[in-house]
């Protein structure tokens, strides 16, 4: 969704949450619930339930997910999502964003970048989605960016050791995963994409959104 007025542009680059959305590789334990505690035929309120994994969606990941001594949630600066960030268009990668993929854009150290994969266009979100392969994230923890968010439901595909995940963290680079980038076109934005405040969780739900 694209809401113009006269001064910006803001794209909402967030997944709608329903029971029939894309999930990681499809898994039905991470399909969100949404029920209703109570409605007008009960009572004088409107209230609803929601079961989430909170990797679903669009979400930001903390290094707790993967190691475990990592941070959570409540450690996490805000700075480091809401703050300038770049778009690259990478729809012609065809199964893995790689060092090679990645060495000729303008990245440098300090950016948020955002991966246009196509991802955004295709129904492969809960198969052969594209990802950011090992080397091509050792590429961007030795440019020391800052944060990182793909178009698909993990950042990383069938790695046993998680090697993309941690590569990332080790270096302290932010993972935004389930984005939405279909009507976003490359350049330079302002990202935000504060997650729900969850003391002690590894990962929490984000509504993100880039203006121009």
């Amino acid at each position: 969704m694209i809401i113009n007025t006269k001064e910006l542009q803001i794209f909402d680059i967030s997944m709608p949450i329903s029971y029939r959305m894309p999930v990681y590789k499809g898994r039905e334990s991470k399909r969100p619930i949404i029920s209703i505690d109570s409605d007008f035929d009960s009572g004088s309120t409107f209230e609803t339930r929601l079961e989430l994994n909170l990797h679903t969606g669009t979400h930001l990941d903390t290094p707790k997910h993967m190691i475990p001594d990592g941070y959570t949630l409540e450690e996490l600066k805000l700075a480091n999502v809401v703050t300038e960030c770049k778009v690259f268009d990478l729809t012609s990668v065809k199964d893995k964003i790689t060092e090679k993929d990645l060495a000729g854009l303008d990245i440098k150290e300090g950016d948020f970048i955002l991966l246009k994969t196509r991802n955004s266009f295709e129904d492969i979100l809960e198969s052969d989605f594209i990802y950011v392969s090992s080397d091509g994230a050792d590429y961007l923890a030795r440019l020391k960016i800052k944060g990182v968010g793909i178009d698909s439901l993990g950042i990383e595909r069938n790695q046993p050791y998680h090697e993309t995940h941690i590569s990332l963290f080790n270096a302290n680079i932010m993972i935004l995963e389930g984005l939405m980038l279909r009507n976003v076109e490359e350049g330079e934005y302002l990202l935000h994409a504060a997650p729900i405040l969850i003391p002690g969780a590894e990962a929490a739900p984000v509504r993100a959104y880039l203006i121009k």
